[in-house]
Parts: structure tokens; C-alpha cells; sequence
């Protein structure tokens, strides 16, 4: 069982290229050739995938030894460049990895071609997702083969969710890629970079952790301009529905202890950040169980799970609670949750707390029954829609958003007609609208057939955008004359003389770029727009996609919330 535990991957050999797995091994080698090996070898943490690339560069009795010493672990300077794909975890995950290089001596550029190493984020969420990732590839197998000696090795890695899904196939598929690592593999990075680095071996590490939450590990954020950051509260999902790979690549859930969070929210303060969006693969069944107490987990009637109700650790609602406490002037935000978790105690804290945006994303998937079932969302069309009223009951003009599917396996025309009228009675700010994409290892990939046509996928998928753009377009004219709170986040895309923010609702507002009193009571004082500003706004026009407005004065989310 050892043996077995400690060889979890692959040793290829040159010339022979022959495999050395726990398997063969156990065939090949006695028990007690084995543990005189071991006895005088390296420990546990030194055993990991490789794949040869040429020959080896030392053998003990025969076998290469992938081992170095800590002290080899250094980056020496060697700048690395951050290429983020998919959500916002994967934009935390990636400053989770800087902050560990950092420490171990790596620099950060911004050009890829000052690049000693380039660490690629994927996401396998879809189909999409991971062929965006193949055809990248290609272009940095070119820069890799195109550097110049003098310079030392190019290191590509590929990180997150891909990493984990295909590990062996992105190495065999792309043999320019000398670093797989999965998202609970981190901290083993200066590790993998050195082993290949030194040996010119790629390096694989894509275990998964029932404990890993990088709790310990302050994130240095990528883009210190932005206003605006992340945490990652929890990580994994037991939610196991039937389309998702994302149990499989981020593991089963495990959260980050209460007060490891509220020392980051508190840094991040100090630091100037003015909104914060805490982060999670399922954020509201957040339980901190480093704390002894009986609080069973309460679901939203109607709603069921897969799993048992969880009795033990702190939840959501009151992390949300510490965290709006501990800093008033800070606007919190929250993703990716799922219905079922939206108990009336997380209601009344986002409601009485003004610091916490009105603003609730609210994954429905598919507005039938029968799909629902088949995607084991645990709920049905009814339970959703009696949410969304409770919701709007504790939240009076909430902001809504959802994710939709269309053409998952098996949906007929009277099914998805389903989807369309409930995109168009619940009427969201936002929504993220996508065709299916089916993901191997999934239950739907062992028990159903993608059998919706392509072209189908795409015509529902435009007849889903144009109900949702249809009803958000009706629902954003009802902002016109408001007054609104923004964040200003950035220059305007479109221009220079403008500027842009977000509304509770996550709404974009675009503002003219000009100076404003400081406060609502100055007379004659007044001031530049900068970033990180809270500025009140009156809506002046929307669409679907957007609000523009006229600022009006600099605040703060206190001040105006007792002024509105």
C-alpha cells in the first residue's frame, strides 16, 4: 500500500523509454530491495512525474532520483509572466502563485518575451475554454524554440483546472510544456521549476487535497492598480452535478478558517482596496469547522442535496457578518454560490449590512424540470422561482444574475422553451449564457448522449441572449433618473475622457471624466474622478448591457447610504 501510495505517477526512462509505475514496480522489485532503496533515498515529497527529454543527468543503482535540495529551490531573479484564463478563482489562484515565487526568490515582467518562465492558468469548464488553451500553446512552443541559449531555458507551465483534467496528454500532446500542476499543487512549484530546470525533465504534480486552502498563503496581487480584489474563501464542490468537471479538477470542498480571511480583508484594507469579492467553486456553503460548534447547515425549502446536512463549523451567513464588520467602507461581494445555500440568515445579513452589494448571483441552469433533474441540480422550476421572491422580499431591487445551459443532453424544444420564459419572468442584470459542452469523468458523460445537434446548441443559444438582453433592457430603463453608488474602477475603453464603475447591482455605469464637489455639503470644493473613488451618479441612460450616468460628488458607502 506504500508503495503504491508514494509511486503515484510516471517515470519515463531514455533511451528506453520505459515506464516506471507502482504496478510494474511491484512485479519487478522485492519488498526488501525496495526498502534498502528508499532507506538512504529522498522522502516522500521527492517522488513526482517526469517525462525524459534527454539524457539522464545522474542514476542511483540504475534509476534516476528526481531529488534536490531546498536550497535549489531558488529562482535566482528569473522573471515570470501570468497568462489568467477562465473565472475569478483562477485570477486568485494565479496570486496565490506569485506570492509563492516571490518568496523563493522569482521576479514578475509584463512582456512575454522578458520571460523565464510563463505560467499558464487554465480553465476546463468547456469545451472552448480548453481549445483556446491547445492553440495558445502552439504560439509559446515557437517563443520557446526561438530563444536564444545565452539565456537559459524558457519554462512553460500549465496550471489549474486543464492541468488536472488532461495531465498526461498535455505532456504527451505538448512536448514543450515542462510543468503540469493542479490547483492544490502550488506550493510544490519552486520544487517542479528547479527539477526541470536542473534535469530537464517535465514535471507533474496534480494530487489532489482534502485540506490544501492556501490559508496560509497571502496572495500579492497581479494588478495593483485596481481598486478592486479577490479572496478565495473555500475551495472544491460536493454538489456533483451531472454536467460539471469541477469536483473532479478543484476536489471535494474544504473551507479557509474565519479568521485567516478576516486578517486578509484587513490587509487588504490597509492597502487602499475598496471592493472586495470573496471567492468560492460553491462560496455560501462556506463552513469554517476549525471551530467546535453544532450549527447544522440549513437548505432553502424545496432544495435537496446529494450529501448529508453538514452539523459541524461556522457558516456563511456569519463570516459574511465578520467581514462587513470589520470593514464598513469596503463594499463585499461574493461568487460563485449555488440556490440552495441562500438561507434566510445570509438574506438578513446582506440586508442589513450596506456595505454588502444587493446583488445575488443566482445559477438556474435550465428553467424545465426533467433537464433539471437529469443535471441533478436538486430542485425544480417552482422551488427557483419561490427563492427569487423570497430573495426580492428581504432584498427590494436586487440585482440578479444566473448561469443557463442550453442543448444539454437529451433537452427538447418544449424543454428549452422552458429556459426562455424563465429568463423572461425572473429578468436578470446579468447572465452567463452558454451551449453545452460535454466533460469527460462527468455523470452525464457516463449515463447520457450529447446528443442536442450543434447547430441547435447555437440557434438556443442566440434565442436565450436575445430574451435575456429583452428583459435586461427593460429592467435597466427602471434605473434612468436614480441616484446610484459607483465604484470607479478605470478609463473608459471607448474613451479617454470617460471613466467607469459598477453599481450595486454589478452593473457597469460609464461617467464623463470631470471634477466633482468632494461632498454631497461642499459648496465650492471640488475635485478630480480617480480610481478607488465612491461617487454618487443620477442614471441618465441604459441598455442591456450598461447605464451612463452624471456624476454628481465623491462619498463614501456610509455617507451615502444615510443621505440616499
Amino acid at each position: 500500500m506504500k508503495l503504491a501510495r508514494i509511486i503515484k505517477c510516471y517515470l519515463r526512462f531514455h533511451p528506453e523509454h520505459r515506464k516506471f509505475s507502482a504496478t510494474s514496480s511491484i512485479r519487478t522489485l522485492k519488498r526488501e530491495t525496495f526498502l534498502e532503496k528508499i532507506s538512504a533515498g529522498p522522502s516522500f515529497q521527492e517522488f513526482l512525474n517526469v517525462k525524459s527529454k534527454m539524457p539522464m543527468a545522474s542514476k542511483v543503482n540504475d534509476e534516476f532520483v528526481p531529488y534536490l535540495s531546498a536550497s535549489s529551490y531558488k529562482g535566482h531573479g528569473r522573471k515570470v509572466y501570468f497568462e489568467v484564463y477562465g473565472c475569478q478563482m483562477n485570477t486568485n489562484d494565479a496570486e496565490v502563485v506569485w506570492s509563492i515565487l516571490r518568496a523563493h526568490d522569482y521576479g514578475k515582467c509584463q512582456d512575454i518575451h522578458e520571460a523565464d518562465v510563463i505560467m499558464v492558468i487554465t480553465c476546463a469548464i468547456r469545451d472552448g475554454a480548453e481549445a483556446k488553451i491547445w492553440n495558445r500553446l502552439q504560439h509559446l512552443k515557437a517563443l520557446k524554440h526561438k530563444r536564444s541559449t545565452k539565456l537559459g531555458p524558457l519554462q512553460i507551465s500549465i496550471l489549474g483546472c486543464m492541468a488536472e483534467r488532461l495531465k498526461q496528454y498535455v505532456l504527451e500532446k505538448e512536448k514543450s510544456v515542462d510543468v503540469v500542476a493542479g490547483p492544490d499543487s502550488y506550493k510544490d512549484l519552486p520544487r517542479l521549476l528547479a527539477l526541470t530546470r536542473h534535469y530537464e525533465y517535465s514535471a507533474v504534480n496534480v494530487l489532489l487535497s482534502l485540506d490544501e486552502t492556501y490559508a496560509d498563503i497571502m496572495p500579492v496581487r497581479l494588478n495593483k492598480e485596481s481598486p478592486t480584489a479577490f479572496i478565495s474563501i473555500m475551495r472544491g464542490c460536493d454538489n456533483m452535478c451531472s454536467y460539471c468537471i469541477v469536483p473532479f479538477t478543484r476536489g471535494r470542498e474544504r473551507s479557509r478558517p474565519l479568521e485567516s480571511i478576516i486578517k486578509e480583508v484587513e490587509i487588504l484594507d490597509n492597502q487602499g482596496i475598496r471592493e472586495v469579492t470573496l471567492l468560492g467553486q460553491n462560496v455560501n456553503s462556506y463552513r469554517d469547522i476549525s471551530k467546535e460548534t453544532s450549527m447544522e447547515s440549513t437548505t432553502v425549502p424545496g432544495f435537496n442535496t446529494v450529501y448529508k446536512p453538514k452539523i459541524n463549523g461556522l457558516p456563511f451567513s456569519l463570516l459574511l457578518q465578520r467581514v462587513a464588520e470589520a470593514v464598513p467602507n469596503m463594499r463585499i461581494r461574493f461568487t460563485s454560490p449555488h440556490p440552495k445555500d441562500f438561507s434566510e440568515d445570509v438574506l438578513r445579513v446582506i440586508r442589513d449590512y450596506p456595505n454588502i452589494c444587493k446583488n445575488i448571483h443566482l445559477p438556474a441552469q435550465s428553467g424545465n424540470n426533467a433537464v433539471l433533474k437529469r443535471m441533478r441540480r436538486g430542485y425544480t422550476r417552482e422551488a427557483y422561482l419561490d427563492l427569487v421572491n423570497v430573495i426580492r422580499r428581504f432584498l427590494p431591487g436586487v440585482g440578479l444574475s444566473s448561469d443557463f445551459i442550453c442543448g444539454f443532453c437529451g433537452e427538447t424544444e418544449a424543454e428549452f422553451d422552458d429556459t426562455v420564459t424563465l429568463i423572461e419572468k425572473v429578468r436578470y442584470n446579468m447572465a452567463y449564457l452558454f451551449p453545452y459542452s460535454m466533460r469527460e469523468r462527468t455523470s452525464a458523460y457516463r449515463n447520457y448522449k450529447d446528443d442536442v445537434p450543434q447547430v441547435t446548441k447555437i440557434e438556443r443559444l442566440q434565442r436565450m441572449v436575445k430574451a435575456f438582453r429583452d428583459s435586461a433592457t427593460e429592467l435597466h430603463k427602471e434605473y434612468e433618473g436614480r441616484r446610484e453608488l459607483i465604484l470607479v474602477e478605470g478609463k473608459s475603453k471607448r474613451s479617454n475622457d470617460h471613466v467607469f464603475g459598477r453599481n450595486e447591482a454589478n452593473i457597469k455605469v460609464i461617467i464623463p471624466l470631470k471634477n466633482v464637489l468632494i461632498n454631497q455639503s461642499s459648496i465650492q470644493q471640488s475635485g478630480q474622478i480617480n480610481v478607488g473613488d465612491f461617487v454618487a451618479v443620477r442614471i441618465t441612460e441604459s441598455n442591456s448591457q450598461v447605464l451612463k450616468g452624471e456624476p454628481l460628488f465623491k462619498t463614501t458607502i456610509q455617507d451615502f447610504y444615510n443621505i440616499k
